[in-house]
């Protein structure tokens, strides 16, 4: 069985970081795109970064030069490691991935950003 937990979500003050974790069980992560994204009440959810299997990232412009997303394939786990931050980048942040003809997520760490 597949599963996404994420963690190190929390509350930061503006201009803080903060380092997200996607770990994943039942799935070799190495071998999949991972894709952050987040959502605020009455919101889609946003794409905000993703990694491929060969490491290529793409960002979301909102976020780009201030996010940054790896993997350790050894842990099977992604990062998300969040700088600068900004009052508009509260929200709540999932990992997703899709594996075995399905889209599995997270089940979301919440993040807020405080001025």
């Amino acid at each position: 069985q597949v599963q996404l937990m994420e963690s190190g979500g929390g509350l930061v003050l503006v201009g803080g970081s903060l380092r997200l974790s996607c770990a994943a069980s039942g799935i070799i992560f190495s071998a999949k795109t991972v894709n952050w994204y987040r959502q605020t009440p009455g919101n889609q959810r946003e794409l905000v970064a993703a990694i491929t299997a060969s490491g290529t990232t793409n960002y979301a412009d909102s976020v780009k030069g201030r996010f940054t997303t790896s993997r350790d394939n050894a842990k099977n786990t992604v990062y998300l490691q969040m700088n600068s931050l900004k009052p508009e980048d509260t929200a709540v942040y999932y990992c997703n991935t899709w594996a075995y003809n399905r889209n599995y997520w997270g089940q979301g760490t919440q993040v807020t950003v405080s001025s």
